[in-house]
């Protein structure tokens, strides 16, 4: 059974795209209903770099936070919640429900930071991938850590740090290219790194 702040973060996802898709679909509600919520909630880097003027005043910082809970379509709501149950589950067994929570925040935050500085792009921006590489960085991080604890050759230490970043690297350019150039890959840039900052001076040292 998944912890429950996994299960909490992904019933908000689900339950929000459900919503949106039975609107999309006539279902209940009205079709109004998506453009709507990605006008009020989704990330718009119009509103911090281009004097956009926005709908409510707390709407600039607000979507900080709002864009990660949003998705768009099904495709990409189930690979981001498949992502976030296993890769979540194996960072609050490392780290515990706190340090879970601090580096998810941390990151959602620096995935919209970095999407406002390397992003040009006019439309917005939605999904909680930011988020959740910045699981992989602490991941990452702490794996790097363990290694040099156990005063590996440096040779090893640096080939664990650059293969599992390399793979990454790797992985955006796919998505980049199978999505047409639609992958905010500026959002996982700030999220990784803010998710390896935070994971560094956390509390006590992970389990291995």
């Amino acid at each position: 059974m998944p912890p429950a702040i996994l299960l909490v973060i992904a019933a908000l996802c689900i339950l929000i795209e459900l919503a949106l898709v039975g609107a999309d679909l006539n279902l209940w509600g009205a079709r109004w209903w998506r453009p709507w919520l990605y006008q009020h909630a989704a990330f718009w880097r119009g509103l911090l770099v281009e004097g956009w003027r926005p709908n409510y005043p707390a709407q600039p910082f607000a979507m900080f936070v709002t864009y990660a809970f949003l998705h768009a379509g099904w495709a990409h709501l189930t690979v981001n919640m498949l992502t976030l149950l296993s890769l979540g589950k194996e960072i609050i067994t490392r780290g515990g429900g706190r340090r879970f929570g601090a580096i998810y925040v941390a990151s959602m935050l620096t995935g919209g930071v970095g999407f406002a500085l390397f992003s040009d792009a006019i439309q917005p921006m939605v999904g909680a991938s930011g988020a959740l590489f910045g699981l992989a960085g602490a991941w990452i991080i702490w794996d790097f850590r363990n290694a040099l604890d156990q005063r590996l050759d440096r040779r090893q230490v640096i080939t664990g740090l650059l293969m599992p970043v390399g793979l990454l690297v790797v992985l955006n350019v796919v998505m980049y290219f199978a999505t047409g150039g639609m992958l905010a890959w500026e959002t996982h840039l700030g999220g990784f790194v803010g998710g390896a900052l935070v994971a560094l001076p956390l509390w006590a040292r992970p389990q291995a």
